[in-house]
């Protein structure tokens, strides 16, 4: 079996797994675990959205939070914006990249942005061509790519639809999400092989939640094709809120422990991502959702 020798993790933690926090996460804190993640050698971190703060209170200080990053060099710094008003605020705090998302379920895009898949393409095409214009990277968030809360399994076609969508609006990269964590391997390697007839590899990335425990499986297969890019949260922290009984992101250190163990290299340390998600953890006053994570801490006091 041949894998990729190196991956890179994209720690979608102070974005995906905050949003949904419902007792506030001051800026002060979003910001220390940017500043303990790429110390931990993260060089891409979704940070924040810029959406309504009316949808989204939790990403109500998304301008506060950017600004006061202390900025590594070569780190990239994401941010999601739902529309042109979104990406107009977005852009004053000078992103490396925008991230737009669309849903491979049509019954998914209606209960949460209203819209069926071709009209949230629509909308997002004029983000798209502006980010572009200004020299901003953009990547596309694909959900529901193996199982949608309201349909249930989706067909790797509507995968390769929305993929084909996002292709012809221009997107640079996408990510084949696993919203509600029901995939398996080869179901998640259907939905790879659905995009990659409009990607190339290297514009492919995984995003899989661990509801089910299958995001380390899944994350292997989808490293049996050659993807060597995902998204993970640390603590794994997140979850979906139009997803009922969706769990985090796959935990970064669960993920990075595994590939350690196998000898891909992340460029990540294990130690201080450990302390990265333990920071925001006693924040939240639960205890990290990483198996690795508890593991290495429970060492550490014995």
């Amino acid at each position: 079996m041949k894998f990729p020798v190196k991956v890179k993790l994209v720690d979608v933690g102070p974005r995906d797994g905050l949003q949904n926090e419902k007792a506030p996460v001051p800026a002060a804190v979003k910001i220390g675990l940017v500043h303990r993640l790429q110390d931990a050698g993260l060089l891409h971190i979704e940070v924040t959205s810029f959406v309504s703060p009316k949808w989204v209170p939790q990403m109500a200080d998304n301008a506060e939070v950017m600004a006061g990053i202390q900025r590594k060099a070569g780190v990239r710094y994401s941010v999601l914006t739902p529309n042109l008003k979104g990406f107009e605020a977005a852009v004053l705090s000078r992103p490396d990249e925008i991230v737009v998302f669309g849903a491979a379920s049509e019954a998914f895009s209606q209960k949460n942005i209203n819209c069926s898949i071709a009209e949230s393409i629509e909308r997002f095409a004029p983000v798209v061509e502006a980010a572009r214009a200004a020299g901003i990277h953009v990547r596309g968030a694909m959900s529901c790519t193996v199982g949608c809360p309201y349909e249930g399994d989706i067909a790797p076609e509507r995968v390769a639809y929305l993929a084909g969508l996002m292709k012809g609006i221009g997107v640079q990269h996408v990510g084949v999400a696993d919203t509600i964590g029901v995939g398996t391997p080869r179901r998640v390697q259907a939905a790879i092989e659905a995009t990659l007839k409009h990607y190339a590899l290297d514009d492919v990335s995984g995003h899989f939640h661990d509801t089910y425990g299958q995001a380390l499986a899944n994350t292997l297969a989808a490293m049996e094709l050659g993807v060597w890019q995902f998204d993970t949260s640390s603590a794994g922290l997140g979850g979906c809120p139009y997803a009922k009984g969706a769990t985090g992101n796959v935990a970064t250190e669960d993920v990075v422990y595994m590939l350690h163990g196998m000898g891909v290299e992340t460029g990540i340390d294990l130690d201080k991502l450990v302390d990265a998600g333990a920071y925001i953890s006693d924040f939240l006053q639960r205890k990290p959702n990483s198996r690795a994570a508890t593991a290495i801490l429970n060492k550490r006091v014995q």
